[in-house]
């Protein structure tokens, strides 16, 4: 069993990691950091619980610390950050020097040392950490996960940009508003509304996409070679991202052969029989009016992405569009972090 800890582990995302983490056959939760006001404090008085399913009892009486690596333990191996960006920049490199970071924070994501990790996708990526202890000096190091949207249309992307060439790809977001965090966007500016900018997310899913799909040549990722263009939106709906998404190929493809592909993909987690890696990373609904975020969020676990209203783009050749949902806080975050983690534990540790 690995001890393992959450920076951050009052907020939404924190509080997903817990949930998923209890009772995982692999890791257990020795240690729970947050911010100056909640250190020193069991848990349970200094979090106010936001998900549908009970605070877990073994994290109760946990003293929350300030999150700084002197005051966590030393017998912690994994910690899993959910913290802020502008404090991930500062916190995550001070932990990496002795501890493995799991981090779900943008902050190092596109360093060029620091391995962004999707593990069906592209897990030689964890090649990179090698390289990064001997850059940065750490006995730790530090694996990131994608942006949530980027993750779930990266996933479906994979296995038909192994099978068939790719021109370019477009996608329309429509993102729950977990993504911004309990506090993140004020009741009045969504209720009856679609608002139509999500600030940094565009670009980190036109960035993050080409990237998580290039090749690795020892230090360096040759991005994957195809157009594509974001437009992202915050929409009414607790958890649960949506995305329209529209492919052109190089040449035409039957559709039959494309939802295949998808369906059949399967990568080293699923050979390695990694606890939260799903059977089917992406599954296939035929009904015409689904995916649906309240319907298919959960999915296994919510750790696949289901996608539906596979056809023929009649508007443009060999094209072809379908729709996508993926759970945000769990496939985009939390369990994306834990999944790297599962990896690390087999491959590495």
């Amino acid at each position: 069993m690995v001890n393992v800890g959450i920076l951050g582990a009052t907020g939404m995302v924190g509080q997903r990691f817990i949930q998923i983490l209890d009772k995982h056959p692999d890791f257990e939760i020795t240690a729970l950091t947050a911010s100056s006001r909640s250190a020193g404090k069991r848990y349970e008085d200094a979090t106010t619980w936001y998900l549908d399913d009970a605070m877990p009892d073994s994290v109760k009486d946990i003293i929350v610390t300030d999150t700084d690596p002197t005051e966590v333990s030393n017998n912690v191996e994994i910690v899993f950050s959910s913290l802020p960006t502008e404090n991930a920049a500062i916190v995550e490199p001070k932990f990496a020097k002795n501890y493995i970071v799991a981090s779900n924070a943008s902050a190092m994501r596109m360093k060029k040392d620091v391995p962004l990790v999707i593990p069906e996708v592209n897990p030689e990526f964890l090649d990179l950490i090698e390289i990064q202890q001997r850059n940065r000096g750490w006995d730790g190091f530090i694996v990131t996960n994608p942006n949530c949207s980027t993750i779930a249309l990266t996933l479906t992307l994979k296995p038909i940009y192994d099978s068939y060439d790719i021109n370019r790809v477009y996608v329309s977001t429509m993102q729950a508003v977990s993504g911004a965090g309990y506090n993140g966007v004020p009741s009045m500016a969504i209720v009856d509304n679609l608002v139509p900018y999500i600030g940094g997310e565009e670009e980190k899913m036109e960035s993050e996409t080409l990237h998580l799909l290039g090749t690795l040549d020892g230090s360096d990722v040759t991005n994957a070679n195809f157009g594509l263009s974001a437009s992202c939106h915050r929409v009414a709906v607790v958890d649960g991202h949506t995305e329209a998404v529209f492919v052109e190929l190089d040449n035409d493809v039957d559709i039959e052969d494309i939802k295949n592909t998808m369906k059949n993909f399967k990568s080293i987690p699923q050979d390695l029989n990694l606890h939260s890696a799903p059977k089917n990373p992406v599954l296939i609904r035929e009904e015409n009016d689904r995916p649906q975020p309240r319907m298919d969020r959960n999915t296994n676990n919510g750790m696949s992405v289901t996608a539906g209203r596979l056809r023929k783009d009649p508007a443009f050749e060999n094209s072809f569009k379908y729709i996508l949902v993926g759970h945000n806080t769990v496939r985009g975050a939390a369990g994306a972090s834990i999944l790297n983690a599962e990896l690390i534990n087999k491959t590495i540790l």
